[in-house]
């Protein structure tokens, strides 16, 4: 029950923004801080010129990243590129990342525009990513960021909350991405539809930074409008340098309204994974075990940035991927990259076999850079395995860890990390 003029953290954002108070369900018109695009910026600039306008109206809020299909794989999407570099330069956009830069949530949170306190939208749905340093983040269609960059204002509903607390201690070869994916099969695809998800307790405050963004991430998989994890020192620490300007941290008041609050201890998690062709289609990664591999990809937005590199790389050290076994590694960043690279990360990763790939989203949209054919299985640590997503429609494809990744690429089909440490 709500306690007197307690809001939400997706309140109190909505509040601060409108200058007055803001209760879930209502209807406001808000002016975001920045707006997110990606290769489909194209597309986007397209719709802004029906409107029969010449510039944007705020080019300094603007962020575009090219990552989908990057270097470009046709004709077609290398005028895409071209298109949206024009777009770019027409509209003085200092903002823009080319080709090679990484996957756009994680070079935008490195660069410093993922702040605490604000409030972003992007037109990419896992946008909710950046509630791992406390903004709130949402995605949005083409149409409405045509309309944003037109006017600099968009309606939204604030959302009503979700609580997700999370108590204990992981245990070995359990990360946060089994954690994202258990509460995804116990709660559905559609169990937090247009909630704003709160991720708190304990677990949640041990989280690393990128455990954090692998929860916000994939919190969309439960219909989540935005995610939110409190900011902390952690938080600080990254942005320190980094952060594009001040930033006002926003916490949800005690005895706030939420709609539900979930509980869940991770101490006896076991490693999960998502079965064709649903997200929440989880399961123990034991129920699996023996299932033909024929692809492992290690990367995209939820999970390929160093520490996640480091647990393959662990695992694969002095040994070889399993023959007929194709191991793609898509390093999130440029930075991701290179950090990799100077702690021998990607060296272990390449001498075990695996196919160290430039940073980007690879096949996890189904563009190129690794399309399965019909018949085939892949086992890959992005956040969506929808029939078709990588390519045929009769391919398969589960969600992991790089846990579970590494150690099945290891052993040619799905096993449980926990039992191939050396």
């Amino acid at each position: 029950m709500k306690s007197g003029n307690a809001q939400t953290f997706a309140e109190k954002i909505f509040s601060r923004k409108t200058g007055r108070p803001v209760a879930a369900g209502e209807i406001v018109v808000l002016e975001p801080d920045r707006l997110l695009s990606h290769d489909n910026a194209a597309a986007i600039a397209k719709t802004f010129a029906e409107f029969g306008l010449k510039r944007i109206v705020d080019p300094a809020k603007a962020v575009i990243v090219l990552d989908h299909c990057v270097p470009a794989a046709s004709e077609k999407y290398a005028k895409n590129h071209l298109e949206i570099r024009e777009f770019v330069e027409e509209n003085d956009i200092e903002n823009f990342f080319d080709v090679g830069e990484g996957v756009c949530h994680q070079v935008f949170a490195e660069q410093g525009f993922a702040l605490p306190g604000e409030l972003i939208l992007g037109a990419d749905s896992h946008t909710t990513s950046y509630g791992a340093f406390g903004a709130f983040a949402a995605g949005i269609g083409r149409t409405e960021m045509a309309a944003l960059y037109a006017t600099g204002k968009l309606w939204l509903m604030c959302p009503a909350s979700l609580r997700i607390e999370v108590a204990g201690q992981f245990g070995a070869d359990v990360y946060p991405k089994d954690l994202i994916l258990y509460i995804i099969g116990d709660q559905g695809a559609d169990g937090a539809l247009y909630k704003s998800v709160e991720f708190a307790g304990p677990t949640v405050a041990a989280a690393s930074l990128s455990g954090r963004m692998t929860l916000c991430n994939m919190a969309a998989e439960i219909g989540a409008k935005n995610a939110y994890a409190a900011p902390d020192e952690k938080t600080r620490a990254f942005l320190d340098g980094r952060a594009r300007r001040e930033y006002d941290e926003v916490f949800p008041d005690d005895g706030a309204a939420y709609e539900r609050t979930l509980s869940y201890d991770v101490a006896g998690l076991e490693p999960q994974v998502a079965a064709p062709h649903r997200v929440d289609n989880v399961v123990h990664v034991t129920e699996l075990v023996g299932t033909r591999v024929d692809q492992v990809v290690v990367g995209t937005c939820t999970n390929g940035r160093v520490d996640d590199l480091v647990v393959g790389a662990n695992i694969l050290r002095n040994r070889q991927v399993a023959p007929g076994v194709r191991v793609l590694v898509f390093p999130a960043s440029r930075a991701v990259y290179l950090e990799a690279l100077g702690i021998g990360a990607l060296a272990t990763l390449a001498e075990a076999g695996c196919v160290i790939m430039n940073p980007g989203c690879g096949p996890c949209l189904g563009a190129h850079e690794g399309i399965l054919a019909a018949g085939e299985v892949c086992l890959s640590t992005a956040n969506r395995n929808f029939r078709g997503r990588m390519g045929s429609t009769e391919a398969e494809i589960y969600l992991c860890s790089p846990a579970t990744a590494a150690a099945s690429a290891l052993c040619g089909r799905i096993t449980d990390p926990r039992t191939v440490r050396a």
